[in-house]
């Protein structure tokens, strides 16, 4: 039964060695080869732990980590593993900062030599002698950390090597010990702090977990056995010390009371078996030889005690191998040397992997170091870097599927959103184009955008004239009066509303292509990343920040004066069609558009013009468009002439003004309800005579819903001309072909013709050379400390 259990065989092939009723010495014999192996294994993991640790490697290495609750033992038992007491219960480092105690046995070294794993590096400081100065050393770094972070507690551990004949070889890391309430002027999160940074050490498989509890408490009712379980359900890996033993031994009388306390009564499992351990007690100053002299003692005393005051004794055949620190001391030391040796070849994988990964780094880093001397393999390199991203733009925008659309293209309601500019400004509901809900990006997403504006533009209706505005008009000194000047107003009002209206639109248009444009530039270094174009080297650029950076820069402000030119052009388009010279000015008395308006084609001649080019037409009756090709698909009828009306007035009089105001201010003031009395106030009337070019008007028909009807009509043409005279045309040259033709010359030039220096301050700012070499040296004693540590594990494997 004892070597079936944890440490069982260990403890009885020594039993013959020991005398009845005291325990095995503490100072190891002459070593032999057994012995020099097992130390080399240790010496190897030691300095790859002090590499794990100063470059923050994360490598499975076995190592035995201490847990429990505040005031359990875990100071008093890693003095005792040690051998010599440096007051590390008097500083309270545990319950801050773990600690990763390196313990040598040197035959040689009479006295503890200990000395201190200096912060962020793999070197170790002078030797320390005076046990006071360790305590104080683990307390100032402690709070150091503590002040610099800001915090209670730090997972960064302190590593302390510790050289001493009477110590075994073992690497045991001292946590933080489990706390239900935080200390005066600690937060009241630091017990929830410690608990995770527990477990998180805890957590790697190849770690042995050592877990104390006082021997006053029952097992049913431990505090910390649940958190323990959790971290290793099983207890595959976890070690149960008992501690303060000697306090809860004073209860035995019978035998079955012994035996039953020492088998945990089955809380722990058949397979797992604690450890009974007992210290002493006395905190005096003490020679380090009486220290060790009182730890034999204590264990002597134990199981005296067990023998001679418990009627029966104790089951010692079964029980006594896990009885006394001298036999968890064995325990320990052996368990951590067959997880070294179960360890080595996983270990020589990972280090020759990490080897080849340093090393690898390391090459790029020279590589860029060079870089930074060679300006014209730097500019070279830029250059095609530069050159691929604005094939892959053109490759998007002639369409392609690569990225995934589904996740780097937008729906149309995603690049409202995102843009920033919601809906088209004057149109009222929701503009929805083909294909409204695929994600696109590219030419297909810059179509859709034009559709949309299409759309959005015959959707917007003429908003109703005011009276003061046909008053504002009319009634001025020597205004119009007549047939014409009725005329004249509709269309001055229909053309300063166009301007007012469609104006926003354009802009709008072109600030949502800008932003489809200005989107590509991330999904064409996506495609570069992949598929390097004109034999770039893949990742050539990579880590080059500031040049990546100043090529975004001039993509962005290349498509931003695309934007801001192309409103330009769309705005004379706007002056053009609402120009008083333009053809659609002449008034509706029968004037021919060619006399008017010279070399103009007619509008229904336009309008069946652009249908033969598959152009999609208005919709009619100024309701919400429909995409292309889908109803309503009839030949729309051309416009017809506008009709005006002429008032004729009275032979003036004395008491009549003279000119044609009279009778519009009369039909004002009348629409008025008299409203207004300065308006109108003459009593003779005026005669109205009505003439048509067309057909004849009632009499009385009112000017100012003529002048409505009649702005209505010019605003519908004024638009309808403004769509159908080129507008897809004119964003496509505006935004499309310059991505095409010019974006590599522009960028080129912005980038590159500039002076070397200048250049160079995309890629290295000052300092950053000095930097870079630093970074290499790092890298450097990496590498030199991880081969000398792949050269160890060899050896060992070649001793297995």
């Amino acid at each position: 039964d004892a070597a079936s259990t944890p440490g069982g065989k260990h403890a009885g092939e020594n039993s013959n060695s020991r005398k009845r009723g005291y325990p095995q010495t503490l100072i190891t014999s002459a070593p032999n080869k057994p012995a020099l192996e097992s130390k080399s294994r240790f010496e190897a993991y030691n300095r790859l732990q002090a590499a794990a640790v100063a470059f923050g490697e994360n490598l499975p290495i076995p190592e035995i980590v201490v847990l429990g609750g505040q005031s359990d033992g875990k100071s008093t038992l890693l003095e005792a593993l040690l051998g010599f007491r440096f007051n590390v219960r008097e500083v309270e480092m545990g319950t801050r900062r773990p600690l990763i105690l390196q313990m040598v046995h040197d035959t040689t070294a009479v006295d503890p030599r200990c000395c201190f794993q200096e912060e962020d590096s793999e070197e170790y400081g002078s030797p320390i002698v005076s046990s006071t100065s360790i305590a104080d050393t683990i307390k100032v770094r402690t709070e150091a950390l503590l002040r610099k972070s800001g915090s209670a507690v730090s997972s960064k551990p302190i590593v302390m090597r510790a050289e001493y004949a009477h110590c075994p070889n073992l690497t045991v890391i001292d946590t933080p010990g489990f706390v239900l309430k935080a200390r005066k002027g600690e937060p009241e999160s630091t017990p929830d702090e410690i608990l995770s940074m527990v477990k998180s050490l805890a957590s790697p498989p190849h770690r042995i977990l050592l877990f104390l509890q006082q021997s006053s408490v029952e097992w049913c009712s431990s505090l910390w056995m649940d958190t323990v379980r959790e971290i290793d359900p099983t207890f595959r890996r976890t070690v149960v010390v008992v501690s303060k033993f000697d306090n809860r031994m004073k209860e035995f009388t019978e035998r079955w009371e012994v035996d039953r306390y020492l088998s945990a009564s089955g809380y722990l499992g058949d397979n797992t078996h604690p450890f009974f351990v007992a210290l002493p007690k006395e905190r005096g100053t003490v020679s380090n030889e009486e220290f060790r002299r009182q730890i034999l003692q204590v264990d002597a005393e134990v199981l005296l005690h067990l023998r001679d005051r418990v009627k029966g004794g104790f089951d010692e055949e079964k029980y006594k191998s896990h009885v006394g620190f001298s036999c968890l001391r064995d325990y320990l030391e052996s368990e951590l040397q067959k997880k070294y040796k179960e360890a080595v070849p996983a270990t020589l994988a990972l280090l020759e992997q990490r080897c080849n990964e340093v090393t690898a780094e390391l090459n790029r880093l020279d590589c860029r170091i060079q870089s930074s001397t060679d300006v014209a393999h730097l500019r070279r390199s830029a250059m095609l870097h530069a050159a691929s991203v604005c094939g892959h733009v053109e490759a998007l925008l002639d369409g392609a599927a690569y990225p995934a659309p589904e996740q780097w293209g937008k729906t149309t309601e995603e690049e409202k959103t995102e843009s920033g500019l919601g809906g088209w400004p004057g149109v009222s509901g929701n503009i929805k184009p083909p294909y409204a809900s695929l994600r696109l990006y590219g030419g297909a997403a810059f179509g859709r955008v034009v559709h949309e504006f299409r759309f959005a533009t015959y959707s917007m209706e003429c908003p109703v004239v005011s009276r003061e505005e046909v008053a504002t008009i009319l009634l001025a000194p020597g205004g119009r009066g007549g047939t014409g000047g009725i005329s004249d107003a509709a269309a001055d009002i229909a053309r300063a509303t166009a301007k007012s209206r469609l104006a926003p639109l354009l802009d709008t248009a072109c600030d949502r292509l800008a932003f489809l444009l200005s989107n590509l530039f991330d999904i064409a270094a996506e495609r570069n990343r992949h598929t390097p174009l004109y034999g770039q080297q893949s990742g050539a650029m990579d880590g080059h920040v500031g040049f990546l950076g100043a090529l975004r820069h001039s993509f962005n402000c290349f498509i931003k004066d695309l934007s801001v030119q192309c409103k330009q052009v769309l705005r004379h388009h706007l002056d053009s069609v609402t120009s008083p010279y333009s053809h659609l000015s002449c008034d509706d008395a029968g004037v021919d558009s060619a006399a008017a308006g010279g070399s103009y084609l007619e509008l229904s001649d336009l309008g069946q013009k652009l249908r033969k080019e598959n152009v999609p037409p208005p919709p009619e009756n100024n309701e919400e468009a429909t995409p292309p090709g889908k109803g309503g698909g009839g030949t729309r009828e051309p416009l017809r002439e506008s009709q005006a009306v002429t008032v004729v007035p009275e032979t003036p009089s004395p008491d009549q003004p003279r000119g044609g105001n009279y009778a519009i201010k009369k039909e004002l003031d009348n629409n008025n309800n008299n409203g207004g009395g300065e308006i109108g106030a003459r009593k003779r009337q005026p005669r109205m005579t009505t003439t048509t070019t067309t057909n004849n008007r009632n009499r009385g028909s009112s000017a100012y819903s003529e002048i409505c009807s009649s702005t209505v009509r010019h605003f519908s043409r004024i638009r309808e001309a403004l769509i159908e005279r080129g507008i897809a045309s004119t964003l496509s040259s505006g935004f499309l072909t310059p991505c095409r033709e010019e974006l590599r010359i522009v960028l080129g030039l912005d980038l590159f013709a500039v002076s070397d220096s200048k250049f160079m301050e995309m890629f290295f700012v000052p300092g950053a050379i000095d930097e870079l070499e630093e970074e290499r040296l790092s890298l450097q004693k990496r590498q030199k400390l991880l081969r000398s540590c792949l050269n160890d594990f060899k050896n060992v494997a070649r001793g297995l």
